[in-house]
């Protein structure tokens, strides 16, 4: 990795394969890219194999792989969890990634505005409804063995707490992986979830560099303080939101971080223009901002 990598996020690309992805990055010069398992999914559905996929990303820079949703299952629920994180960690293993992206949750976002409403929901709701003292709990202690299990493949976890969810924040993220003491554990600063989760810039500046192992630079519409909605509020480009992009780059450089950086993209309309264009433009804010 050199200092500053520039990544292609598969959300940058939504529609395209991974294939594409691999041909848009190295016709641009991106540095490498953080790919989704669902593209890695719709590769395997097509019969090319496990080797296919290896070969494929043998030569490129693969820093992060995502995601596994609802780190705090917990009961009958952490079952499900820790099959998928086997599978995933095995899958990112495979592709050479160095680490994979964790999130905490309901990733339903419906399902914290029920609850809110009603006091109870239908859907998944974790650790909804539990005193903070329990959400980090039960939170840091799955954290712990995801990281344990991680660790027998080499592979860096880095915690994104959801804006909408019970655990969320920079702080909150923090306090997470110190009760989980484990040294794979990390961080991912995206601008979107700590605007909307109420940190700032200053919070940022404050970090040890060594938590943060990358970074998703991304604009948001106004938010009002309600329960951050991420399909309304991240429909907009890339620079052209209410988010001052050059002072939450100041911010997290200040730390002395100078590892890789993802153009995470949620604007429906882009995603739906030239893959090739729109990568292109959000390479070049990225350099214009961090080079």
């Amino acid at each position: 990795m050199k200092p500053n990598s520039i990544i292609l996020h598969s959300t940058a690309t939504k529609y395209l394969s991974i294939e594409e992805d691999l041909k848009i990055a190295t016709e641009l010069g991106f540095d490498g890219i953080e790919t989704s398992k669902f593209k890695v999914q719709s590769y395997l559905e097509t019969g090319k194999t496990k080797v296919d996929l290896s070969a494929l990303l043998k030569n490129y820079y693969v820093p992060g792989f995502g995601f596994l949703i609802d780190i705090e299952r917990h009961g009958a629920d952490s079952v499900s969890l820790f099959n998928e994180a086997e599978s995933l960690f095995e899958t990112a293993h495979l592709i050479g990634a160095g680490g994979v992206q964790i999130l905490t949750g309901p990733v339903d976002v419906n399902a914290v505005l029920e609850f809110k409403q009603f006091g109870k929901s239908e859907r998944y709701t974790g650790v909804l409804g539990l005193s903070k003292e329990e959400q980090h709990k039960i939170t840091a202690a799955n954290m712990r063995k995801l990281a344990d299990m991680a660790s027998d493949y080499g592979l860096i976890l880095y915690l994104e707490t959801l804006s909408w969810a019970p655990v969320s924040g920079i702080s909150q993220s923090v306090a997470l992986i110190n009760q989980a003491e484990r040294d794979n554990l990390k961080i991912v600063i995206d601008y979107w979830h700590c605007y909307t989760s109420g940190v700032t810039p200053e919070e940022v500046s404050k970090l040890d560099k060594n938590l943060i192992y990358g970074v998703h630079v991304c604009d948001s519409l106004p938010y009002g303080g309600e329960v951050p909605n991420e399909e309304v509020l991240r429909d907009i480009p890339t620079g052209e939101g209410v988010l001052d992009l050059k002072e939450w780059t100041d911010a997290v450089k200040s730390t002395g971080y100078n590892g890789w950086w993802s153009c995470e993209l949620f604007c429906k309309k882009q995603q739906e223009e030239d893959g090739r264009t729109v990568a292109q433009s959000l390479k070049t804010t990225l350099e214009n901002l961090i080079i």
